[in-house]
């Protein structure tokens, strides 16, 4: 198993990526996670809900549609839970055909825990998948993906929109640059994962899935197209 790195002086932790860009949490939250808030399946998968953070407030996201539920699972956090309860739920990893990092929120505002889950789970045979708004690069102030390619077998990037323009409108992106940084993210995940991805949703206003696919395959990835309020 890949050792952690250990994060520097330039690696801004946790909590100073939190404080610094203030993400948003859902307005209603439940008291206490429970197992099933933590680790749910969706088919042969297992997926990972590390945070309801995210530093976009997509008007398409049920959570900003009153909405905490995906599939039946109630996914509201107010505990944010450390690695090892999220790896004491998991099991066998083995037993599922990926076990996934998505959640209600990105899971790269919480880099650190994601990496050591995602260790383990390559460590007792499990495949990774790592869903992500593409922002991790910007967010963190470095680039990630060495560190994720040592243990996340594939990846899924929410592309979003063709244009600045579009993402803003549907995305509402708290940081400046948000979109060229997710491009810019996707353009460079090819070389240090061999498994990526890139999505937009279809029935979206002014989302032109051509023009996201394209954008896609000038950058190396797979495209996938989502379909408009079909979550999970």
């Amino acid at each position: 198993m890949h050792s952690l790195k250990t994060p520097s002086a330039h690696h801004p932790s946790e909590n100073a990526v939190t404080e610094q860009i203030k993400p948003n949490p859902p307005s209603h939250l439940k008291a206490l996670p429970t197992d099933e808030t933590l680790v749910y399946q969706i088919d042969n998968n297992l997926y990972i809900n590390l945070t309801d953070r995210c530093t976009l407030a997509c008007q398409f996201c049920p959570k900003h549609n009153g909405c905490t539920e995906v599939k039946g699972y109630d996914l509201a956090l107010e505990v944010r839970p450390p690695a090892q309860q999220i790896i004491n739920l998991i099991g066998d990893p083995k037993q599922y055909d990926c076990v996934v990092f998505c959640g209600y929120g990105e899971p790269t505002l919480r880099l650190k825990p994601l990496l050591e889950i995602a260790h383990w789970i390559k460590a007792k045979g499990g495949h990774t998948r790592l869903n992500t708004d593409g922002l991790g690069n910007l967010v963190n102030k470095r680039n990630i993906l060495p560190e994720l390619s040592e243990c996340i077998d594939a990846l899924s990037v929410s592309l979003n929109a063709q244009n600045e323009a579009v993402y803003i409108r549907h995305c509402q992106p708290a940081l400046s640059g948000s979109y060229e940084a997710m491009l810019e993210f996707v353009a460079l995940a090819p070389e240090y994962i061999g498994d990526v991805s890139a999505s937009a949703i279809n029935g979206l206003e002014g989302v032109d899935i051509d023009a996201c696919r394209e954008l896609a395959e000038q950058r190396g990835v797979k495209f996938r197209q989502r379909e408009l309020d079909v979550v999970g």
